[in-house]
C-alpha cells in the first residue's frame, strides 16, 4: 500500500473529512490532498502531525507502506503538469508524476520580473541542482549571492536558507532538481 492511500484509509474510518484532519493536524487542505492523491509525499515533520492527528503511532503509519522500483517514466507534450505558485510572480511546475515514489524533484521555475521564491530550507543532507533557461537570476544562499544567466548551473547544499530571484528585465525560466523529494 502507498503512504497516500494509507493516510486516506486511516482518515476515512474514523470518519473524518479532510478538513477535519487538516485542522487536527495544522497542515494545510491542499497539501493533505496531495499526499493522499500520491502527488507528493510529505515531510517526516508533516507524517508525524498526521500520524498524531489520526490517534496512531508513526510507526503504524508506515508499518505496510511500499515504494515500487519502477524508474521509468515519460511525460508526454502536453500533459498538464502540477503547478505550484511561491507568490503571484514566482511559480514551479511539477516534471514528473507520482513523487512520492521518487527520489529526487524535477520543476522548472518561472520569475517574472521583479519576483522571486519564498525563502527555503529543506532537510539536512539536501541538495538542489539549478540549471538558467533563459534570463538573468540572483541565487541568494545564506548571506551570500550567485548571479547567473542562460546555461549557467549551480548545484548546492539546500538545507541552508536559500531563494530564487529575477535580476533582469524578463521573465527567467530554470530548470531545479532537489534531491530527496520534499516540497
Amino acid at each position: 500500500m502507498e503512504l497516500g492511500k494509507k493516510i486516506r484509509d486511516l482518515r476515512k474510518a474514523k470518519n473524518m473529512k479532510l478538513t477535519d484532519l487538516a485542522e487536527k493536524s495544522g497542515i494545510q487542505i491542499a497539501t493533505l490532498s496531495r499526499i493522499e492523491h500520491l502527488k507528493m509525499t510529505g515531510t517526516l515533520e508533516s507524517h508525524i502531525r498526521i500520524a498524531q492527528a489520526l490517534g496512531v503511532e508513526l510507526i503504524d503509519l508506515y508499518k505496510g507502506v511500499h515504494t515500487t522500483n519502477d524508474s521509468l517514466e515519460k511525460v508526454e507534450l502536453g500533459d498538464a503538469p502540477e503547478t505550484f505558485s511561491y507568490n503571484e510572480k514566482a511559480s514551479s511546475e511539477i516534471l514528473t508524476g507520482n513523487i512520492v515514489n521518487k527520489k529526487m524533484l524535477p520543476v522548472v521555475l518561472r520569475i517574472d520580473v521583479g519576483g522571486k521564491t519564498s525563502i527555503e530550507q529543506n532537510q539536512p543532507g539536501s541538495e538542489k541542482f539549478i540549471f538558467v533557461l533563459e534570463g538573468l537570476v540572483s541565487v541568494h544562499i545564506g548571506e551570500r549571492a550567485h548571479a547567473l544567466k542562460a546555461n549557467d548551473t549551480l548545484y548546492f547544499n539546500s538545507s541552508q536558507k536559500h531563494y530564487i530571484e529575477n535580476a533582469g528585465s524578463r521573465v527567467a525560466k530554470l530548470i531545479s532538481v532537489i534531491t530527496p523529494v520534499e516540497l
